[in-house]
Protein backbone atom coordinates (compact mmCIF):
# COMPACT_ATOMS: atom_id res chain seq x y z
CA UNK A 1 0.00 0.00 0.00
CA UNK A 2 1.39 3.26 -1.00
CA UNK A 3 2.01 6.17 1.17
CA UNK A 4 -1.07 8.27 0.34
CA UNK A 5 -3.51 4.87 0.79
CA UNK A 6 -2.13 4.33 4.43
CA UNK A 7 -2.77 8.05 5.45
CA UNK A 8 -6.38 7.60 4.22
CA UNK A 9 -6.41 4.60 6.17
CA UNK A 10 -5.28 6.07 9.29
CA UNK A 11 -7.50 8.68 8.89
CA UNK A 12 -10.76 6.24 8.75
CA UNK A 13 -9.88 5.65 12.11
CA UNK A 14 -10.65 9.11 13.16
CA UNK A 15 -14.42 8.69 12.06
CA UNK A 16 -17.36 7.55 13.86
CA UNK A 17 -20.78 6.55 12.65
CA UNK A 18 -23.47 9.40 12.37
CA UNK A 19 -20.66 11.98 12.30
CA UNK A 20 -20.67 14.98 9.63
CA UNK A 21 -17.19 14.70 8.11
CA UNK A 22 -16.13 17.38 5.70
CA UNK A 23 -13.54 16.22 2.77
CA UNK A 24 -11.30 18.69 1.00
CA UNK A 25 -9.91 17.57 -2.84
CA UNK A 26 -6.87 15.70 -3.71
CA UNK A 27 -5.95 12.02 -4.35
CA UNK A 28 -5.50 11.28 -0.35
CA UNK A 29 -9.22 11.93 0.03
CA UNK A 30 -10.09 10.15 -3.09
CA UNK A 31 -8.65 7.15 -1.04
CA UNK A 32 -10.61 8.30 2.30
CA UNK A 33 -13.84 8.56 0.43
CA UNK A 34 -13.04 4.95 -0.65
CA UNK A 35 -12.28 3.42 2.50
CA UNK A 36 -15.27 5.32 3.86
CA UNK A 37 -17.67 3.52 1.84
CA UNK A 38 -16.32 0.15 2.44
CA UNK A 39 -16.50 0.46 5.93
CA UNK A 40 -19.97 1.01 6.02
CA UNK A 41 -19.88 3.72 8.47
CA UNK A 42 -22.81 6.09 8.04
CA UNK A 43 -21.94 9.61 7.70
CA UNK A 44 -22.89 13.13 6.13
CA UNK A 45 -19.99 14.49 3.92
CA UNK A 46 -19.61 18.21 3.03
CA UNK A 47 -17.22 19.21 0.61
CA UNK A 48 -16.06 22.57 -1.44
CA UNK A 49 -14.21 20.09 -3.92
CA UNK A 50 -16.59 19.46 -7.19
CA UNK A 51 -14.54 16.21 -8.09
CA UNK A 52 -14.51 14.98 -4.39
CA UNK A 53 -18.62 15.52 -4.38
CA UNK A 54 -18.73 13.42 -7.14
CA UNK A 55 -16.37 10.69 -6.23
CA UNK A 56 -18.55 10.62 -2.48
CA UNK A 57 -21.93 10.39 -4.96
CA UNK A 58 -20.32 7.59 -7.08
CA UNK A 59 -19.46 5.83 -3.85
CA UNK A 60 -23.05 6.48 -2.42
CA UNK A 61 -22.35 8.67 0.22
CA UNK A 62 -24.56 11.67 1.42
CA UNK A 63 -23.22 14.78 0.41
CA UNK A 64 -24.64 17.64 1.62
CA UNK A 65 -24.20 21.35 0.54
CA UNK A 66 -22.14 23.07 3.00
CA UNK A 67 -25.08 26.03 3.81
CA UNK A 68 -27.02 23.31 5.25
CA UNK A 69 -24.44 22.13 7.92
CA UNK A 70 -24.52 23.75 10.91
CA UNK A 71 -21.35 22.21 12.53
CA UNK A 72 -18.73 19.60 11.28
CA UNK A 73 -17.18 16.97 13.97
CA UNK A 74 -14.34 16.28 11.69
CA UNK A 75 -12.62 17.49 8.59
CA UNK A 76 -9.87 16.32 6.28
CA UNK A 77 -7.57 17.89 3.54
CA UNK A 78 -4.60 18.34 2.02
CA UNK A 79 -2.00 20.74 1.60
CA UNK A 80 0.94 22.03 -0.17
CA UNK A 81 3.12 22.72 2.79
CA UNK A 82 2.62 22.01 6.72
CA UNK A 83 5.04 22.99 9.50
CA UNK A 84 5.97 22.09 12.67
CA UNK A 85 3.85 24.63 13.97
CA UNK A 86 0.87 23.45 11.79
CA UNK A 87 0.74 26.70 9.64
CA UNK A 88 -0.15 25.40 6.24
CA UNK A 89 -0.04 26.72 2.64
CA UNK A 90 -2.52 25.38 -0.22
CA UNK A 91 -2.15 26.95 -3.63
CA UNK A 92 -3.28 24.65 -6.62
CA UNK A 93 -7.05 24.50 -6.29
CA UNK A 94 -8.35 28.29 -5.52
CA UNK A 95 -10.97 27.00 -3.52
CA UNK A 96 -9.38 27.76 -0.02
CA UNK A 97 -12.16 30.07 1.03
CA UNK A 98 -14.73 27.60 1.22
CA UNK A 99 -11.76 24.45 2.60
CA UNK A 100 -11.33 27.75 5.31
CA UNK A 101 -15.03 27.84 6.24
CA UNK A 102 -15.62 24.06 6.60
CA UNK A 103 -11.77 24.03 8.89
CA UNK A 104 -13.46 26.71 10.89
CA UNK A 105 -16.64 24.51 11.29
CA UNK A 106 -15.10 21.42 12.37
CA UNK A 107 -14.61 20.64 16.01
CA UNK A 108 -10.89 19.08 14.53
CA UNK A 109 -9.54 20.02 11.38
CA UNK A 110 -6.58 17.35 10.31
CA UNK A 111 -4.51 17.24 7.24
CA UNK A 112 -3.46 14.71 5.25
CA UNK A 113 0.57 14.80 3.86
CA UNK A 114 3.80 12.91 2.81
CA UNK A 115 6.60 13.64 4.22
CA UNK A 116 7.70 15.63 1.36
CA UNK A 117 5.38 18.00 2.71
CA UNK A 118 5.90 19.04 6.49
CA UNK A 119 8.72 20.95 6.76
CA UNK A 120 9.96 23.26 9.95
CA UNK A 121 9.09 25.71 8.48
CA UNK A 122 6.98 27.16 5.76
CA UNK A 123 9.23 27.98 2.89
CA UNK A 124 6.78 29.81 0.77
CA UNK A 125 7.96 27.98 -2.41
CA UNK A 126 4.61 27.94 -3.69
CA UNK A 127 2.37 31.29 -3.92
CA UNK A 128 -0.01 32.19 -1.27
CA UNK A 129 -3.25 32.50 -3.45
CA UNK A 130 -5.40 35.44 -2.12
CA UNK A 131 -9.17 35.65 -3.36
CA UNK A 132 -9.99 39.20 -4.12
CA UNK A 133 -13.12 41.13 -5.17
CA UNK A 134 -12.92 42.14 -8.99
CA UNK A 135 -13.29 45.86 -8.00
CA UNK A 136 -10.79 45.66 -5.53
CA UNK A 137 -7.85 44.37 -7.51
CA UNK A 138 -6.28 47.49 -7.90
CA UNK A 139 -6.36 49.07 -4.38
CA UNK A 140 -5.15 45.25 -3.17
CA UNK A 141 -2.25 44.98 -5.61
CA UNK A 142 -1.42 48.67 -4.73
CA UNK A 143 -1.73 47.57 -1.04
CA UNK A 144 0.90 44.59 -1.50
CA UNK A 145 3.21 47.12 -2.64
CA UNK A 146 4.18 47.20 1.10
CA UNK A 147 3.80 43.66 2.23
CA UNK A 148 7.30 41.08 1.93
CA UNK A 149 5.81 40.45 -1.95
CA UNK A 150 8.08 39.65 -4.39
CA UNK A 151 5.14 39.30 -7.03
CA UNK A 152 1.67 39.39 -7.46
CA UNK A 153 0.34 37.56 -10.25
CA UNK A 154 -3.83 37.23 -11.71
CA UNK A 155 -4.20 33.45 -12.10
CA UNK A 156 -4.95 33.49 -15.45
CA UNK A 157 -7.09 30.27 -16.96
CA UNK A 158 -5.82 27.43 -18.99
CA UNK A 159 -8.96 26.54 -20.44
CA UNK A 160 -10.37 30.04 -22.14
CA UNK A 161 -9.32 33.61 -22.72
CA UNK A 162 -8.85 35.52 -18.90
CA UNK A 163 -8.46 35.21 -15.82
CA UNK A 164 -9.81 31.94 -13.81
CA UNK A 165 -13.27 33.10 -11.69
CA UNK A 166 -13.90 31.56 -8.74
CA UNK A 167 -17.33 30.07 -7.64
CA UNK A 168 -17.92 33.35 -5.59
CA UNK A 169 -17.16 35.22 -8.69
CA UNK A 170 -13.92 36.52 -7.55
CA UNK A 171 -9.91 36.99 -9.02
CA UNK A 172 -7.39 34.74 -7.56
CA UNK A 173 -4.09 36.20 -6.99
CA UNK A 174 -0.82 34.21 -6.83
CA UNK A 175 1.11 36.32 -4.37
CA UNK A 176 4.80 35.03 -3.70
CA UNK A 177 6.27 36.00 -0.93
CA UNK A 178 10.17 36.57 0.12
CA UNK A 179 10.06 33.66 2.79
CA UNK A 180 13.11 35.59 4.63
CA UNK A 181 10.35 38.39 5.82
CA UNK A 182 7.28 36.58 5.97
CA UNK A 183 6.04 35.96 9.45
CA UNK A 184 2.87 34.42 11.05
CA UNK A 185 0.74 37.30 11.33
CA UNK A 186 1.25 37.57 7.25
CA UNK A 187 -2.34 35.58 7.14
CA UNK A 188 -4.08 38.40 8.64
CA UNK A 189 -2.67 41.01 7.67
CA UNK A 190 -3.37 39.74 4.25
CA UNK A 191 -6.77 39.00 4.97
CA UNK A 192 -7.47 42.50 6.52
CA UNK A 193 -7.21 44.44 3.37
CA UNK A 194 -10.52 45.37 2.19
CA UNK A 195 -11.60 44.12 -1.05
CA UNK A 196 -9.66 40.47 0.36
CA UNK A 197 -12.20 37.25 0.76
CA UNK A 198 -9.78 34.91 2.40
CA UNK A 199 -6.08 33.62 1.74
CA UNK A 200 -4.78 30.06 1.15
CA UNK A 201 -2.27 30.43 4.22
CA UNK A 202 -4.19 28.70 7.34
CA UNK A 203 -1.92 29.74 10.49
CA UNK A 204 -4.78 29.06 13.36
CA UNK A 205 -7.16 26.52 12.39
CA UNK A 206 -5.11 23.18 11.97
CA UNK A 207 -5.83 20.56 14.90
CA UNK A 208 -3.35 17.70 13.35
CA UNK A 209 -1.20 16.71 10.75
CA UNK A 210 -0.92 13.19 9.89
CA UNK A 211 2.40 12.64 7.93
CA UNK A 212 2.76 9.29 6.16
CA UNK A 213 6.64 8.35 5.24
CA UNK A 214 8.00 4.94 4.62
CA UNK A 215 8.13 4.06 8.48
CA UNK A 216 4.61 4.70 8.75
CA UNK A 217 2.04 7.44 10.50
CA UNK A 218 3.22 10.14 12.54
CA UNK A 219 0.48 11.83 14.28
CA UNK A 220 1.89 15.74 14.70
CA UNK A 221 -0.43 18.07 17.49
CA UNK A 222 0.29 21.73 18.17
CA UNK A 223 2.01 19.65 21.38
CA UNK A 224 4.26 18.16 19.29
CA UNK A 225 4.68 14.77 17.96
CA UNK A 226 2.84 11.62 18.87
Amino acid sequence: MDVKKQCAEEALTYIENGMTVGLGGGSTIKHLVTFLKDSGRSVKVVTPSWETKQHCVSEGLQVLPLSDVPSIDIAFDGCDQVDQQLHALKSGGGIHTEEKLVAYMADEYVLLVDESKFVPALTFEHPVVVEVLPQALPYVRRKLESFPVLQANIRMSEDKDGAVITENGNLLLDVYVDPDKADSGLEGRLKGLTGVIDTSLFTSVVTKALVAGPSGIREITIKGEN
